[in-house]
């Protein structure tokens, strides 16, 4: 019988865990945020006092952490998984990292006895909530075949991607198109204002014509209440492009248009918005016609 357990219970991590614990049982779960771990607890997961002591007790474990750093240092630092795992163990690590880190970390845990699996997700914090998440894997197919069961409980759409390193090119590809829209939308609707458009109507037409995406459909309302604070940060986000521009320099692959988005996505964090959503874009091409799309009662 497989133990499982689950580390990194953020704004991701948090809802996936939960779908997990209740379908699986038991699951034991850590967070070094004490507080991140209640819903779990109140769900009938048994808190881990550290990644060591989940490795003593779990055959499975799945992470959602912030960077490659803080993998790196669950899996091999001196409080981690390798020190103190009791048996064969797997790792299926949700985190978005860089493919080649991914790839890196493989050949390490393997080179200690621990199969490691990427698996990175697509879809906004409701979507772990919901248990709605794409979720694309990087691993074997016999470790895939492994892992779905566990997966299925935490997302709707399950994609085996390839081997190890897969999975993060999928998801950078996937946000990579995600970005040319939210780049888009931030520079055509100031210019729709400075020629005379109204904004409620622009927002109309953003959300329900042929121009209408996920990224307008999240964000368009957003964008009117000025709900800039409230989403993952670009900078934290820009890890996607630097995978992309790897995979460009390996093939030689000519990608101009997400080139022009990464000038947008540049200049918005130049102008000091790194740490609000993609969204902020729109606030650099505001500046420049003198614009500003809101509403009357929305606050920046």
């Amino acid at each position: 019988m497989t133990t499982v357990g689950y580390i990194g219970l953020g704004r991701m991590g948090g809802g996936m865990a939960l779908n997990l614990a209740k379908s699986v049982s038991p699951v034991y779960v850590f967070d070094p945020i004490s507080e991140a771990m209640k819903p779990l607890l109140d769900a009938g997961a048994i808190a881990c006092d550290s990644a060591a002591d989940i490795a003593k007790k779990c055959d499975l474990i799945f992470m959602c952490l912030p960077f490659a750093p803080e993998v790196r240092a669950v899996m091999f630092g001196p409080d981690g998984i390798h020190n103190a795992r009791r048996n064969e163990l797997t790792i299926v690590d949700t985190t978005t990292l860089d493919r080649t880190d991914a790839i890196a970390i493989c050949k390490e845990a393997a080179e200690v006895g621990i199969t490691y699996w990427d698996c990175p997700i697509s879809g906004m914090p409701f979507r772990a909530y919901d248990g709605t998440l794409t979720m694309m894997f990087g691993g074997s197919a016999e470790g895939f075949a492994f892992a779905k069961p566990y997966l299925d409980h935490m997302g709707e759409h399950i994609i085996h991607a390839g081997p190890v390193g897969c999975g993060q090119a999928m998801k950078a590809l996937n946000n990579i198109v995600y970005d040319i829209n939210i780049a888009a939308i931030s520079e055509v609707i100031p210019l729709a204002l400075a020629v005379g458009l109204d904004a409620d109507l622009v927002a109309e037409l953003m959300t329900t014509g042929s121009s209408k995406s996920f990224a307008s459909e999240y964000f368009v309302p957003r964008m009117m209440d000025r709900a800039f604070h409230t989403d993952f940060a670009m900078e934290d986000a820009y890890k996607d492009i630097i995978n992309v521009q790897r995979m460009r320099d390996e093939t030689g692959a000519s990608i101009p248009v997400v080139d022009a988005m990464v000038k947008s996505y540049q200049s918005a964090m130049d102008a000091g918005f790194g740490r609000e959503p993609k969204s902020a874009m729109i606030k650099v091409y505001e500046e420049k016609l003198g614009v500003k799309f809101t509403r009357p009662d929305a606050k920046d």
